[in-house]
């Protein structure tokens, strides 16, 4: 229950920034580290600071597929519906996640 009114939460305080003057703060609503956080701290508990340690690491390599999913919707709202240009951003973060996570398992196994 407390997951949905947390989510429900972040979604109002999107559609409220979205309709100021400053409606590119929207966009920063959902970097809100809250799943690191979580993340951060199970692995810390249960783990040793090298595990965690390793998890920040690869944290700050995730920021790349977002990098391109962003970059991708950038390019295609130009050329595209809003809901297809967002389609095609989301495939390519999958794309670019899968490479990322390919990639750290052959250099960290």
């Amino acid at each position: 229950m407390f997951k949905a009114l947390l989510g429900a939460a972040v979604v109002l305080m999107i559609a409220a920034l979205s309709k100021t003057k400053n409606y590119y703060i929207a966009g920063l609503v959902p970097l809100f580290p809250t799943f690191a956080l979580i993340a951060h701290y199970i692995v810390g508990k249960g783990r040793s600071i090298d595990n965690l340690k390793t998890t920040i690491v690869f944290g700050m390599w995730s920021i790349i597929p977002y990098f391109v999913y962003l970059a991708t919707l950038y390019v295609m709202v130009d050329r595209m519906r809003l809901e297809a240009s967002l389609a095609v951003a989301a495939v390519a973060w999958l794309m670019a996640a899968t490479v990322l996570v390919s990639v750290w398992v052959r250099l960290h196994a």
